[in-house]
């Protein structure tokens, strides 16, 4: 009888174990391994610092392509290793970067050669509360029916999620494309 005590409250942990991580959604990658990091790919991030080297591998050893000069550029995770990022930028380019130097925090990019208006509410005929600047930064809080909530303290506004880098829920770059220059091999 002790025995099957033992075994009862062992084999319903276990039991209850495998329901758990099979109620657990999976991420996984373009190529359907798992995420390193259990997060979903494609996700959005931004670069910490106006300092970020980017590389053609995952690791110190890759040649350094270039340097983001961007602090708080939205970049799209397109793939991932434990400790690096595989990112599409807003120009389509594709590199890694170390996991330190990107932050959960949104942003998003105005791509456009044109201001963009931060309207009062989501509407093409709400009033213009500001203007956001040609190839300029703001902070993300949420998008909603096609709009999404632009700003901080001083400037706040909605803008058409169309018009925005930085909230597009498919992946923009090929992950499977090496790292480089938009326009090359992809």
């Amino acid at each position: 009888m002790k025995g099957r005590r033992r075994v009862a409250p062992l084999f319903a942990g276990a039991v209850a174990l495998l329901l758990g991580a099979a109620a657990e959604p999976t991420a996984v990658m373009p190529d359907g391994r798992p995420t390193p990091t259990r997060q979903p790919v494609p996700r959005w991030l931004s670069l910490k610092s106006s300092e970020v080297r980017a590389r053609t591998g995952p690791g110190l050893d890759y040649r350094i392509l270039w340097e983001y000069r961007a602090a708080g550029l939205p970049v799209q995770v397109i793939a991932e290793t434990r400790e690096w990022r595989k990112i599409c930028d807003p120009e389509g380019s594709v590199a890694w970067v170390h996991r330190s130097v990107v932050s959960s925090r949104r942003t998003v990019f105005n791509p456009s050669t044109q201001e963009l208006p931060l309207r009062s509410g989501r509407s093409e005929t709400a009033a213009v509360r500001a203007r956001l600047a040609p190839r300029a930064l703001i902070a993300l809080d949420k998008c909603e029916d096609g709009w999404c909530d632009l700003g901080g303290r001083k400037v706040h506004g909605w803008a058409p999620e169309a018009a925005l880098f930085g909230v597009q829920p498919r992946a923009l770059c090929d992950a499977s494309r090496p790292a480089g220059p938009a326009g090359r091999g992809g």
